[in-house]
Order: structure tokens, then C-alpha cells, then sequence
């Protein structure tokens, strides 16, 4: 059993790198991959720890990216999440340096939302976020301080409040283009996947392979087949579509540790996961021969 898509605390997770090495050996996966969004500090951590305890651990990277396409005769803009992969080298360091802009610019938008809640009488700094959010400070982690100073009692009155794109604190962060992600990622040495493509909701089948197929013409390298998101006959869909667009198949929990109780590392929700080796040694040929199908 192999898991290849979890997060630590130095992005939206509550287990530290070390603790995430920990609890995969203890149930026993042969191999992780650690994806936190836009950084590696998580994986850097990590790294010499499961060598030690012999744990394989896949390099990997979730960037947030935002698309739009043509539906109809209009326009539709979707918030895309990308996995990289990189099975045959570390990430270059232009991709990493390029990982420093989207993050300076994360931080920029955190101060706007600093500003904007404190014009509504929030008393809040950014420090304060930035102590629990770490390397990847977002809005989950602003609702946690709006949420333990009392301004509202859970995450979802945080958002519904002040937090979320319908409320009035709600300040837009600018993501790279999803066609970007995936050159960053490719250029950088990874093998670009897209995320729970579920959460695309798109509900036509037609349009969802229409966008997605345009992602694999812009480099797109793989699906994410298995996910706790997905329920069994998702996973039948996005694997045909897998095979149909000639795409590598890529799984994993999304585990965030205690931030998503309901998911467990390696099992995802309720024990609906499980991630077959022949995957991982999938990418790492998909890696080496980008052709194969």
C-alpha cells in the first residue's frame, strides 16, 4: 500500500514530517509522497528521516493554479490543483525559486486580509497567522485565530463571515495559470498530475474530458485516479479517461493529519483508498519515457 498525496504542518497539515514518516511506517506503507502546497520544506524535513526508518518517500509538490475554459459560449474559471512528481531528480532550482514568487505572493494577499479584517474591527496580525500557518499561511489558518479570539465559533462561520469569496473580508489571491503550473513543473524536472479531479465539478462528462484533454495538449502528464474524494465509480470514470487520454494514473488520501479527521493516511475516508505499488513504479516509467502509455 502506497500513499502519494499528504501534507505536513508546513503547509495545511497539523503532522509534522517527522510524524507523518512516523505514522506510515506504523500502518505500514511501502511507500509517500509528501505534496505540500508550494513548498518542500515538509519533504526537505523528512527526507533524511525516512531513509533512516526505510520508508521510500516520493518527492511532490501540490500548486494551486486557477484555468478557465468555454462552456456554452461562456466563460468558466476553475481553481486546479496540480500534483508534481519528481522520480528521477531533485526539483531544479529555478522551479524552486519560482515556488519563492507564488509564495511572496500568498503573503501579499495575506497582508491585504489583514488590512481588510482589521477596517471591520478584527483585532488580528499577521505574525499571529503566520505562527500557525508557517510556510503556507492561508484562510484556514485565519479561521483558526478567528475562531480561538472568539469572532466566530468554526472554521465554516469564519468563512460564511469574513473569510469566504461571498464575504465581506474576502481578498482574491492571484494564482498562476494552470497551463503555467504544469511548464513550472515539467521545466523544474516533475511529472505534472492533476488533483481530485472530482473537485473540477464539472457534472457533464463531455466537458469535463474536453478540459481536461486541452490540459494534457499543455504538458499534462497524469490523473489522479485514487482519491478519498472519490467514490467507486469515480474512480471507474478517471481511470478510463486515464487510459483514453493516455495519461499516468497517480492516488493518494490528501491526508491533513488532524485538520481532516475523517481521512486516514493511506485507507482515505472510512477506508474507501487503497493505492497499489504498480502505480509509483507506473510514474517512475511515465518519468523516464514521457511517451508510454
Amino acid at each position: 500500500m502506497i500513499d502519494l498525496h499528504t501534507h505536513t504542518n508546513e503547509s495545511d497539515g497539523t503532522y509534522t514530517p517527522a510524524e507523518l514518516i512516523d505514522a506510515a511506517v506504523r500502518v505500514g506503507l511501502s511507500a509517500l509522497a509528501i505534496t505540500d502546497h508550494d513548498t518542500f520544506a515538509g519533504y526537505d524535513q523528512a527526507a533524511p528521516i525516512a531513509g533512516a526508518r526505510g520508508l521510500e518517500l516520493v518527492c511532490g509538490i501540490e500548486v494551486n493554479t486557477r484555468t478557465s475554459h468555454d462552456q456554452n459560449g461562456s466563460e468558466r474559471r476553475w481553481d486546479v490543483h496540480l500534483l508534481g512528481y519528481f522520480l528521477r531528480e531533485p526539483p531544479a532550482i529555478s522551479f524552486r525559486e519560482w515556488l519563492r514568487e507564488v509564495l511572496e505572493s500568498r503573503r501579499n494577499r495575506n497582508a491585504a486580509l489583514v488590512e481588510k479584517l482589521q477596517s471591520m474591527g478584527v483585532s488580528i496580525d499577521l505574525g499571529e497567522v503566520e505562527a500557525i500557518g508557517r510556510t503556507l499561511t492561508g484562510r484556514p489558518h485565519f479561521a483558526r485565530v478567528l475562531v480561538n479570539k472568539g469572532y466566530a465559533s468554526s472554521t465554516d462561520e469564519a468563512f460564511r463571515k469574513y473569510l469566504g469569496e461571498s464575504a465581506p473580508g474576502f481578498v482574491h489571491r492571484e494564482s498562476p495559470h494552470t497551463v503555467m503550473g504544469i511548464q513550472q513543473i515539467e521545466a523544474g524536472g516533475g511529472l505534472p498530475v492533476l488533483a481530485h479531479p472530482v473537485r473540477l465539478g464539472i457534472r457533464d462528462p463531455k466537458q469535463e474530458e474536453e478540459l481536461i484533454g486541452e490540459l494534457r495538449d499543455a504538458g499534462l502528464r497524469g490523473l489522479e485516479v485514487y482519491h478519498s474524494d472519490h467514490r467507486p465509480a469515480d474512480v471507474e470514470r478517471y481511470a478510463a479517461l486515464a487510459k483514453k487520454l493516455g495519461l499516468a494514473v497517480s492516488g493518494g488520501s490528501d491526508f491533513h493529519g488532524d485538520a481532516k479527521p475523517n481521512i486516514s493516511l493511506g485507507t482515505g475516508a472510512h477506508g474507501n483508498l487503497s493505492v497499489p505499488l504498480k502505480v509509483l513504479s507506473d510514474l517512475k516509467k511515465r518519468a523516464v519515457s514521457p511517451d508510454l502509455v
